[in-house]
């Protein structure tokens, strides 16, 4: 079964408010086995409005739309879509009275305006809306299904869950989305794409994408049907190949990050680790001290702007800063190993660069960045020269470093569990 999803509003037109209803129901819709074809946002203009019912209902048996159905005059999708239909809209007074009680509830009078939320097009079911004056709507016409819900995410999530979800699951076919996420690091996006494609390809029915997001690819891959043992057979070995393809850059098979999995390799080694991080700012730190539990792993850090600090610091020598400069691998290493000792750490991570957008040079342009990896059997570094912004740069920084860690747990000691 296929649906569209109308979000309703001139402020989600603006860069002052994101739709995230359409995220919301696209989840359950997929859930259902509904496959949502298209989602269109329109501001508030009768026309536009009624274009977009009259294309959607045209195109697929099921519509929700989200929004427009407050108490003001540019509140318009329930009368647009009862012209639409030919359907008269006519004045409900049980939800004169719902609306009436919750004003009374906070000891005011209802405003007359809100009786527009209350006209109901004929021959639709109202959905009670406990969480705000704006009741939803069920209307069915010629074979087609139609949704209008509030816009606020607090009123609309569980009128779906509690009210629309039960009518659709009535209607819905045996159809099911069944899929399959992997998430690379260390690799681009066309590097991805070229070790991939030759086994994608032959696979007809299973929808790949691959999306680029800061510091990892991800590999989604999804197929629709009713033969669900298919499915999972199929969608197994494409995984197979895909691990084939790409070997150790693949670290996740789910929705995790990396910092969960390095945070879960911690924890199942009895691992600590600390930091000394000049050029990302304590971006490391904070990453890994955003997972619950962090306190098991993670034993503190420093923010090493200074050369004076280095040292102080992660005992670092000046003479070394001297000679060889803040920005190299000995230094890297020489953080690493000092934060390391000065804390007791399993792990220390050193990392120093240029994140610009000045301060580069010839010799070391803006994005070099050396990191290093110190444990008791010796130290590990590595010196990128990295892209973007000083946002993107710190970014990436960050992110190779806790990949050098799960590295670390993959070939140094226990292999990882499948994430």
């Amino acid at each position: 079964m296929k649906a569209e999803i109308i979000a309703v509003g001139s402020e989600l037109l603006t860069p002052d408010r994101i739709d995230t209803n359409s995220l919301f129901l696209t989840e359950e819709l997929n859930k259902l086995g509904i496959e949502v074809l298209r989602k269109t946002i329109v501001g508030d203009r009768r026309e536009l409005l009624a274009e977009a019912f009259r294309d959607a209902l045209n195109r697929v048996p099921v519509v929700i739309a989200s929004g427009g159905l407050g108490p003001t005059e540019d509140d318009l999708t329930r009368e647009t879509l009862a012209d639409l239909l030919g359907r008269r809209l006519k004045r409900n007074d049980d939800v004169v009275h719902a609306i009436e009680a919750r004003f009374r509830s906070f000891k005011r009078d209802m405003p007359a305006v809100n009786l527009r939320q209350a006209m109901v097009p004929e021959g639709a079911e109202v959905l009670e809306n406990p969480r705000g004056t704006a009741p939803g709507l069920w209307l069915e016409d010629k074979g087609r299904s139609i949704a209008l819900l509030p816009g606020p995410p607090r009123e609309l999530k569980p009128l779906f869950l509690e009210q629309v979800l039960p009518r659709l699951q009535r209607c819905a076919s045996r159809v099911r989305m069944f899929q399959r996420e992997l998430r690379i690091t260390g690799l681009g996006e066309s590097h991805v794409e070229e070790r991939i494609r030759p086994i994608y390809t032959r696979y007809k029915e299973v929808h790949t994408t691959i999306l680029a997001v800061p510091g990892e690819i991800q590999i989604h891959l999804r197929t629709w049907t009713d033969q669900g043992a298919h499915a999972q057979s199929t969608l197994d070995e494409i995984v197979r190949s895909f691990e084939l393809a790409l070997g150790d850059r693949i670290f996740a098979h789910s929705g995790v990050s990396l910092e969960e999995v390095v945070a879960q390799l911690l924890t199942d080694n009895r691992g600590t680790i600390a930091a000394a991080e000049s050029c990302t700012g304590g971006l490391l730190a904070e990453r890994l001290t955003r997972i619950p539990g962090s306190s098991t792993y993670f034993l503190g850090g420093a923010v090493c702007y200074s050369n004076e600090l280095k040292t102080a610091w992660a005992d670092v020598p000046p003479e070394m800063i001297a000679s060889k400069g803040a920005v190299s691998s000995e230094v890297a290493m020489a953080l690493a190993e000092g934060i390391r000792r000065r804390v007791g750490s399993t792990l220390g991570v050193g990392i120093t660069g240029i994140a610009g957008p000045g301060g580069g040079s010839e010799e070391k342009p803006v994005g070099t960045v050396y990191l290093a990896l110190a444990s008791s059997t010796g130290i590990k570094e590595r010196l990128v020269h990295l892209p973007g912004d000083r946002d993107g740069i710190r970014f990436y920084a960050s992110q190779l470093a806790l990949d050098m860690v799960r590295m670390h747990y993959l070939y140094s000691v226990n292999p990882p569990s499948r994430w």
